[in-house]
């Protein structure tokens, strides 16, 4: 799959890169893909929610009535579920909400987001990016120039760039993230991904070593 390469200003450079159909041309998996999401954001829980049992609420232990000749029902200490300010019953406990799935079905739910995204021609490449220092607009306007300003982006760099960072981190429509860090969530909850033209090649150099 070749991709034309655009400069900052949105025009073509004349360069294509080369995506591989192994990745951005496979049949995409959408229940992994569900997996990977459901994963993701499990482990965005904290899982800290908690209650207090009959033995940590407040409250006297002492017996309220005697058990028999009141004419009234049995009844322990005030710390009884069935009254107020008492324990709760199987309420929520700390625990972790950690979902496991294995390395490769990981991958393939990457692979599978990707591919949809190429199927949706939500993907560009552009030309390396170099700032002297951190201007917000002026990543706007190589945004507005792109046609993608207003959207839900993943800019994708292949190594971590301060200026570039700090620019991109002001733009809320905007993720920025390393090649390295991306994850199907990401790729799902973004319209349109921002490759690198340094990126790019890496995801064909990969696949050519693997090969």
């Amino acid at each position: 799959m070749q991709v034309e390469v655009l400069n900052i200003e949105g025009k073509a450079t004349g360069r294509k890169v080369e995506l591989p159909e192994e990745i951005f041309g496979a049949e995409p998996n959408n229940h992994v893909i569900y997996l990977a999401v459901k994963q993701y954001l499990a482990a965005q829980r904290q899982g800290t929610h908690k209650v207090k049992t009959r033995a940590e609420v407040k409250g006297a232990s002492r017996k309220l009535h005697r058990q028999k000749g009141t004419g009234g029902s049995r009844k322990g200490n005030i710390r009884n579920p069935l009254y107020k300010g008492g324990g709760t019953i199987f309420g929520p406990k700390p625990h972790a909400y950690d979902i496991k799935l294995n390395r490769k079905v990981k991958d393939l739910a990457k692979i599978s987001a990707l591919s949809h995204k190429a199927k949706d021609n939500a993907i560009v490449v552009v030309e390396d990016i170099t700032m002297d220092a951190p201007k917000t607009k002026g990543f706007m306007d190589i945004l507005d120039n792109l046609n993608v300003a207003g959207k839900k982006a993943m800019f994708v760099l292949p190594e971590y760039n301060d200026n570039v960072q700090l620019s991109i981190r002001n733009v809320p429509s905007v993720l920025g993230v390393l090649l390295s860090d991306i994850n199907t969530y990401d790729i799902v909850n973004s319209e349109v991904i921002v490759l690198t033209e340094s990126a790019a090649k890496i995801f064909a150099e990969e696949e050519k070593a693997e090969a």
